[in-house]
């Protein structure tokens, strides 16, 4: 079966033509130009759709929250104006008159990694990514749980400093003001403006810098804080960690190190593995969402 794939980000927006087997084919990347407002964004990915032919469904992934049921952005904050409340899923089946499924982004690439990458190997698993932000998605049986409305799995806003930094979201102290990649970029900025991306930041780690060594070894314990808590929570058997900067050797190996020490024993039967799709985990997650939605063996709700 022949699937176009979207897969919507702040940054780029990602096509392909996906089949039941996993193969990705006609992968093209174009900038999002996400600041100018959700309906620019959605008029931009129906403009690449529309360079795609003979194709049987349409699988979406999305940046911000998701109602699958409803293919519509419940919430996206400023880094896509105006996109909260795009009717996405009508919009595509409107102008392609085919079936289209919309899903969170992490979702999208939880249930890719589950089908083809890191994740073969686990029942119950986290993926948790790190960059501007800090996303979530929660797997229990190989099966996305989304909660009573599809919005579960922001684990970036659970509060792990009180009385914390202002978010976002309204709310003070959540977890990705501290472990995101920006929270680490910020820091190492205080430190000379020149820190202003992981790649320079770890250039500088690579040569020794004092200061940049203490900034990193400072926010690698804030993503072992955040992770404790939900292994505590979930119990799982894998978490699937995703995000550029998580492919720097040091901090796998000092996640590792760092968070057995502060699981509870009976906790502490999980694997931690790096994500391992890169760009393409949300084209492959929401080509399997569409691939079974159109064979009847998929519904947004029954997870």
């Amino acid at each position: 079966m022949r699937i176009l794939a979207l897969d919507i980000g702040g940054t780029a927006i990602k096509s392909a033509i996906a089949n039941e087997k996993g193969e990705i084919s006609e992968l093209k990347e174009h900038d999002t130009n996400a600041k100018n407002g959700g309906p620019y964004v959605v008029e931009r990915a129906l403009e690449i759709a529309r360079g795609y032919q003979d194709f049987e469904c349409i699988g979406i992934s999305t940046t911000g929250q998701v109602d699958p049921k409803e293919g519509s952005i419940v919430y996206a904050n400023e880094n896509v104006p105006q996109y909260s409340g795009m009717q996405v899923k009508r919009i595509f089946e409107q102008e392609f008159q085919k079936l289209t499924c919309v899903e969170n982004d992490v979702n999208c690439a939880a249930i890719g990694e589950t089908h083809y990458g890191a994740g073969k190997d686990f029942q119950d698993m986290l993926c948790v990514t790190y960059g501007t932000g800090v996303g979530g998605a929660i797997m229990i049986k190989r099966q996305i749980y989304g909660g009573s409305k599809g919005l579960a799995g922001e684990f970036g806003h659970i509060i792990t400093h009180p009385n914390g930094k202002e978010c976002g979201c309204g709310q003070h102290g959540c977890y990705e003001q501290y472990a995101s990649t920006t929270a680490l970029v910020r820091e190492a900025r205080k430190i000379d403006p020149k820190f202003y991306n992981g790649r320079i930041i770890f250039e500088e780690w690579e040569k020794g810098n004092v200061a940049i060594r203490m900034v990193v070894d400072d926010w690698i314990n804030e993503i072992v804080f955040g992770l404790v808590t939900l292994i505590h929570i979930f119990n799982p058997n894998g978490l699937v960690l995703g995000g550029g900067i998580l492919s720097e050797p040091y901090i796998e190996k000092e996640i590792n190190k760092r968070i057995y020490k502060r699981v509870m024993q009976s906790y502490s039967d999980f694997k931690i593995v790096k994500a391992q799709l890169k760009n393409t985990a949300g084209l492959l997650g929401a080509s399997v969402i569409a691939f079974k939605h159109k064979i009847g063996m998929y519904d947004p709700f029954d997870r």
